[in-house]
């Protein structure tokens, strides 16, 4: 799950009240739907800072919310307002993520030079998506090899 640092860093998600955020936003109707159909409550995610310097995964969250209406599309002060969705039929969905851990940092970078990971959607040129699914070898190659964090 992407987030630019400047709008909600892993630092924000672990000060956050509860330590919880709502993942708003999102207004790509693929990653729309990974939120909607896919993510379940217990779900682990790797929190990945993009829009910086040196883009890479800061951190793990849990899925502590299912999909529910993204306020932010009703908001006509917000930059993610759309005048096209309804509160009665909203277009864009959210979860709510809390804070699991801060993990080593890994970049970008870091995550191309390993070919276990090629396949990674988050790792294709090109790729714009805030959310990508992750394999579970690709999970457990990452937090055990890269991260040696235990979950």
């Amino acid at each position: 799950m992407k987030s630019e640092p400047d709008e909600v860093a892993i630092d924000d998600l672990e000060r956050a009240p509860g330590q919880r955020v709502p993942w708003f936003g999102v207004r790509n109707y693929q990653a729309r739907n990974f939120m909607r159909d896919e993510m379940r409550v217990g779900d682990l995610a790797f929190f990945y800072h993009s829009g910086c310097p040196v883009p890479g995964i800061a951190g793990i969250c849990e899925i502590s919310r299912p999909a529910f209406a993204d306020a932010t599309q009703f908001d006509p002060s917000s930059p993610y307002f759309d005048p096209k969705s309804a509160p009665d039929a909203p277009r864009w969905v959210n979860v709510e993520v809390r804070f699991v851990c801060k993990t080593p940092y890994i970049s970008l970078d870091t995550l191309r030079q390993h070919p276990r990971l090629a396949a990674m959607p988050l790792l294709r040129r090109g790729n714009r998506l805030s959310i990508t699914p992750v394999e579970d070898a690709q999970w457990s190659f990452i937090t055990r090899d890269l991260m040696s964090v235990d979950l």
